[in-house]
């Protein structure tokens, strides 16, 4: 059985932020005036990502990338250069540099305290670019598009490392793996593979599942991943857990969705909480559940 999340934020009751259908913010805990803030974007958010402990990275269909304090809901910075949607965001945690990827066929970066213009581009796929991921020091970058390419570049140059073309491979979403040079990959022909960056070649591949795999996360000790599956009516939907360590095989799966799971992370863990992951949906549910026991626990 899953957890509500309404269940779950029932108990922070004490200092919560309300997010209005108009973009203003207002603290609903102790008395004071509510402070207001602009929308971060003009159009829909299509990603976003951590930046900082306090700082978040969005992506957006009005073709800007901003950065926002989640505590107070301000949009700090905004960097315009896309000439199309924005579809995927990331950055090395605690990084300055803040990385988007485009419908416009590039990826640009962005300096958290420099101009409002990229400070380094990233052409070279000829459709829209589906996945990014950044090394952990920021200093090589993944990409992955609907031209069923991956490609690794240079974030200091921007030259172009590699670039490795598997038929069919349309990326979904790349993430990669804390430590280590691998990079997980999740793709519309049902699979997800693990790229060794270095030579960028592929280091395995697990079983092909019954849907399109939407999303991959990792686990913060990079012993697991997860992938996250499109379905209907109550088929397919499921996220599952895959070992990347020793079996290199399922470990569980969470399902319960009754529509396409579109993104699954696992959740930072706390001295008392058992391993969770959370999971959304088109059904319009974000699931919380026990990562040991998929929630049936």
């Amino acid at each position: 059985v899953t957890r509500a999340m309404g269940k779950l934020q029932s108990k922070i009751s004490f200092h919560t932020t309300k997010y209005r259908a108009d973009g203003s913010v207002g603290q609903t805990g102790p008395p004071g005036a509510p402070q207001q803030h602009s929308p971060a974007h003009t159009d829909a958010v299509t990603s976003v990502a951590a930046l900082k402990p306090d700082l978040c990275v969005s992506g957006g269909r009005d073709k800007s990338v901003a950065v926002s304090s989640w505590r107070s809901g301000a949009a700090l910075r905004r960097f315009i250069g896309h000439e199309r949607e924005v579809t995927k965001v990331t950055s090395a945690l605690d990084s300055s540099r803040v990385f988007s990827a485009s419908r416009d066929k590039t990826v640009k970066m962005w300096e958290l305290h420099g101009a409002s213009g990229p400070s380094q581009h990233f052409p070279g796929h000829d459709l829209v670019v589906t996945g990014l991921a950044v090394s952990p020091d920021a200093s090589q970058l993944c990409t992955g598009s609907r031209d069923n390419t991956v490609c690794k570049w240079d974030t200091e140059t921007g030259e172009c490392l590699g670039r490795a073309a598997i038929s069919r491979n349309l990326v979904t979403h790349l993430c990669w793996v804390p430590g280590e040079p691998y990079v997980i990959q999740t793709s519309e022909d049902k699979t997800t593979r693990v790229w060794d960056s270095r030579e960028l070649q592929v280091a395995h591949t697990f079983p092909a599942k019954q849907h399109i795999q939407t999303c991959c996360d990792v686990s913060p000790d990079g012993r697991y991943c997860l992938s996250s599956s499109s379905g209907s009516a109550g088929h397919g939907a499921e996220a599952t857990l895959w070992d990347l360590r020793q079996t290199r095989s399922r470990v569980c799966e969470y399902k319960g969705h009754f529509q396409t799971t579109t993104s699954c992370v696992f959740l930072p863990r706390g001295p008392a909480l058992a391993p969770s992951i959370a999971t959304s949906s088109s059904d319009s549910t974000v699931k919380v559940w026990d990562q040991d026991t998929a929630g049936k626990g």
